[in-house]
């Protein structure tokens, strides 16, 4: 008896706060998977982040819409399932018209939510199923007939399985079984220059990493990894884009892997984080008039109370970084004078002064500066400030920073101290009155006690919106940081 099809499209949500498209970076499941439901289907980036897809079906997968590395519009379909239990090939499965477009269940991506809303992402909305682990075939399926756009497009990231490439998920990288067994006996992986196709393996790189050599136009397939199992890792693409390959001249090259002329150039597309942060920079910069004040001080003091702290036992196993310091010094500070951190409603023509510190700190990712935010960091104590800070860079650094995690900053710290950076003239963070440049401690002359003596000096940069925040309000809060840095025993008078 034959099982008819019933066919089901799932349409690229919106899974930020209005965007309108987002980035298909890669696939994390195949034509003929069998998927459950909050399975993760996809990686997308969005404007703000980058986020995993996951499944309002279970079914068979029939048909991938999109190649990785397709702009696509919200509402678009990507995938089509096939939900009636059977196997259906890729040749086998309807037309995209012909699919059904039922609405996803309350509850599940797509579906409603309460408030009028719709679940985008799991744990957004009433949660009615529960997710459940994809069942381990017990043997590879017979190998599916090619998708209809292989025809005209390079195979997608994770080609459809079989005996020798079946792609497997190991610690973030995919890789085939051939290169999974040379990896663990600790063998260079062979092939590396093979194309995506099937019966091939692509290079071995993990995500970020990948998206780092797309962003500076380098040539995976034309790698060879140094890190373990023949992994690629940042430091193969740097010394590709930068030329010092011995064997390679990959600056500029081109989809077919030909180095360009001497004197050439690239082209990289505008897109995702980058390109929200480009917007909202311009945006800022000529919407609110800047004005930005320095400050040169002494934090001996703070950096001597720094290794004290580091070594008392309830403070063991975290990272007490500067950092730490002028985060807690802007919030005594902010306390102090809240008009800093407040935002300028044009709408309502009010300035809304907030009770409450969402503090930002800008980072640098793989796809671009992100600004996530350490949620009413002002009240919390130096240890939990210390273990907020550290989550935040952590998950900024992996590329996880979720869209949530980057909304409703009050005011923000970018650390340019790190790069070797004295100072700079920071751009506020859109929505927002002030922002903090701490620049890099050096040892250098000072006058102390009346004498020349070395000292760890740093400069800081204070941006602040000059419709909300008057020259004296500005001085004096960046003096307060100031004085909190140079003699942190000063707190007990904030």
């Amino acid at each position: 008896m034959t099982t008819s099809a019933t066919l089901r499209q799932f349409k690229l949500p919106d899974v930020g706060e209005g965007l309108t498209e987002g980035e298909i970076l890669q696939w994390l499941v195949a034509v003929g998977d069998t998927v459950t439901v909050n399975q993760p289907l996809c990686e997308v980036e969005t404007a703000k982040a980058a986020v995993e897809l996951p499944s309002p079906y279970a079914g068979t997968v029939t048909e991938l819409l999109f190649e990785a590395g397709t702009m696509v519009d919200v509402g678009t379909p990507i995938i089509t399932i096939d939900t009636s239990g059977g196997s259906v090939p890729a040749a086998a499965a309807a037309p995209p018209d012909a699919a059904q477009d039922a609405e996803p269940a309350a509850g599940l991506i797509g579906g409603p939510a309460p408030g009028g809303r719709t679940s985008v992402l799991v744990g957004y909305g009433p949660r009615n199923t529960e997710a459940r682990r994809r069942p381990r075939r017990a043997e590879a399926p017979a190998e599916p007939e090619p998708m209809a756009t292989r025809a005209d497009h390079p195979p997608l990231l994770i080609t459809a399985p079989d005996a020798e490439t079946k792609p497997v998920r190991h610690g973030g990288l995919e890789v085939g079984r051939q290169a999974e067994a040379h990896a663990l006996r600790g063998d260079a992986a062979p092939a590396d220059g093979a194309p995506h196709g099937r019966g091939r393996l692509r290079p071995l790189a993990k995500p970020p990493v990948r998206k780092y050599a797309k962003d500076l136009g380098v040539d995976l397939s034309a790698l060879t990894g140094s890190g373990p199992g023949g992994v690629i890792t940042r430091a193969d693409v740097d010394a590709a884009a930068s030329g010092s390959a011995s064997d390679l001249a990959l600056r500029g090259t081109v989809g077919t892997g030909s180095p360009s002329p001497a004197g050439g150039e690239q082209r990289i597309p505008i897109r995702g984080v980058r390109k929200h942060t480009a917007a909202a920079m311009v945006a800022s910069a000529f919407t609110a008039p800047h004005v930005t004040e320095f400050l040169t001080i002494d934090v001996t003091r703070m950096m001597k109370l720094r290794a004290r702290l580091a070594a008392r036992p309830e403070l063991a196993g975290m990272k007490i970084s500067p950092l730490l310091f002028v985060a807690k010094a802007l919030l005594l500070a902010a306390r102090r004078h809240p008009m800093v951190n407040s935002s300028w409603d044009e709408a309502a023509q009010e300035i809304v002064v907030k009770d409450y510190v969402n503090l930002g700190i800008a980072a640098a990712t793989p796809r671009g500066l992100v600004v996530p935010n350490v949620k009413d960091a002002g009240r919390m104590s130096l240890a939990e400030l210390a273990g907020a800070l550290a989550q935040l860079t952590e998950t900024a650094r992996a590329g996880k920073t979720a869209p949530e995690d980057m909304a409703g900053g009050t005011i923000t710290i970018t650390n340019v101290g790190v790069f070797g950076v004295d100072t700079g003239t920071p751009i506020l963070n859109p929505g927002e009155s002030a922002i903090l440049a701490f620049g890099a401690i050096r040892e250098m002359p000072w006058v102390h006690k009346g004498k020349i003596r070395p000292r760890q000096v740093t400069q800081l940069a204070l941006s602040f919106d000059h419709r909300i925040i008057d020259g004296e309000l500005g001085s004096r809060f960046l003096a307060d940081i100031g004085a909190l840095l140079s003699d942190p025993g000063s707190a007990l008078a904030f």
